[in-house]
């Protein structure tokens, strides 16, 4: 299969010019070795190369020879290299020199004792629906948060496509796969997860049974505020099944080590009102498909269950509005105050503008999403915030146009970055 543009290719070539290391990370077949091969001018992966043991034990600074950019895939499985590297860059005191890529996050003492001034950094995630060839990109969110009103002409999207595409997610290998198969690939990467990865990560044994046990109270609250706690309960009275708390922190941070999860903070402003604001995260899976292959969720199923199905539609939008974040400089969060007002997503360029957004499935629920932005623009303290560039409503089905009140209603068909 060709390779596919990605939008962070842009990041990243911004980045490794800056640094004399670029460390990207994502989740396991995000497409992080393929994406930096489009840079790499020589390839060393850690993790195939069956020399790289013994090289390590005897001249370890051989493997950073080779032409520059130099790509270290995997570079995890081998965490001392990690050194060498960084006094390699010391050493040359040149630009561009490595790309490190890894499906797991370096430890803490690796990232405290290092990367300053010498490495950049990019998180990488699965493919949005624009890279995918899902979306026009004619709404884009650079336009959005300069208040821009877009000009899109489309026809909307048919239910059953939507969640198709849920079903296979955003998974490179297989943008080309039929559904049923790749549905059974994406069952087959948690039980994966669940036998050796969740193990492996840290070299500890975790039992798969309770592996399972976490990721489907997860999925079964995904796109909600969920804590740790209610975790614990939830498997108590779904499955049954006893699991203690500090058991579901260490399974959590596990998961977030592999960048299975990818939450979403909560958005911390000004407003004008006594309502206090949460500060809880969003709990999201680094792609869609991971909760529907977890709960073994069919089509019919997610026909069945609109609202969950819901819920899937508010964390894929979320993730593709992430995608399209980091191409402007932005992050997303989420706003929710003790009144009981929910924002879904808050799009924020770092020290400049922002775009709020309602994420519904269908067009029945756009009504309340506009009262809610509403409501939102109007408590914002005014004297000590700016309001936002524009108030928006991501829809699955129904077209894309602009209110009397000047929300924007767009298509997840015709978003882009």
């Amino acid at each position: 299969m060709p390779y596919k543009f990605r939008i962070i290719e842009e990041e990243i070539s911004r980045k490794l010019t800056a640094s004399g290391g670029m460390l990207i990370r994502g989740p396991k077949s995000c497409g992080k070795t393929e994406t930096a091969k489009q840079f790499a001018r020589s390839i060393l992966q850690v993790d195939q190369d069956e020399q790289v043991p013994f090289i390590m034990a005897t001249d370890p600074k051989r493997l950073l020879l080779g032409d520059t950019p130099r790509l270290i895939d995997e570079w995890q499985e081998q965490p001392k290299l990690w050194n060498y590297i960084r006094h390699e860059i010391d050493n040359r005191k040149r630009k561009s020199q490595f790309i490190l890529t890894g499906s797991a996050n370096p430890v803490e003492d690796v990232k405290l004792h290092s990367g300053a001034g010498r490495f950049t950094t990019v998180s990488m995630r699965t493919m949005s629906w624009q890279e995918m060839g899902y979306s026009s990109g004619q709404a884009s969110l650079k336009d959005l948060l300069n208040g821009t009103k877009p000009d899109v002409l489309d026809t909307g999207i048919d239910l059953d496509l939507i969640i198709d595409r849920m079903l296979k997610g955003g998974w490179p290998s297989l943008i080309e796969s039929s559904t049923k198969n790749a549905v059974l690939l994406n069952r087959a990467y948690i039980e994966l997860l669940a036998e050796v990865d969740m193990s492996r990560v840290s070299n500890i044994k975790r039992d798969p049974v309770k592996v399972r046990q976490v990721l489907k109270s997860l999925a079964r609250n995904t796109a909600t505020l969920v804590e740790n706690t209610t975790i614990a309960k939830d498997i108590k009275e779904v499955d049954n099944q006893e699991i203690s708390r500090p058991t579901v922190i260490d399974y959590l941070d596990a998961l977030e080590k592999l960048m299975i999860l990818d939450d979403q903070p909560a958005f911390n402003t000004h407003i004008r009102s006594s309502a206090s604001l949460r500060k809880s995260a969003k709990r999201h899976f680094c792609d869609v498909s991971l909760p529907v292959a977890i709960l073994e969720l069919t089509k019919e199923s997610l026909l069945k269950d609109l609202k969950y199905t819901g819920f899937l539609f508010e964390s894929l939008v979320t993730h593709d509005l992430k995608v399209y974040a980091a191409a402007n400089d932005a992050g997303v969060s989420h706003y929710r105050d003790s009144s009981g007002l929910e924002i879904d997503a808050i799009v924020k360029q770092y020290g400049g503008n922002y775009a709020a957004f309602e994420i519904k499935l269908g067009v029945g629920m756009i009504e309340e999403a506009a009262a809610n932005l509403i409501k939102f623009s109007n408590i914002l303290d005014g004297s000590k915030t700016k309001k936002p560039s524009s108030l928006n409503i991501i829809i699955g089905t129904g077209m894309s146009y602009t209110r009397a009140d000047g929300i924007n209603v767009i298509s997840i068909g015709s978003l882009g970055k």
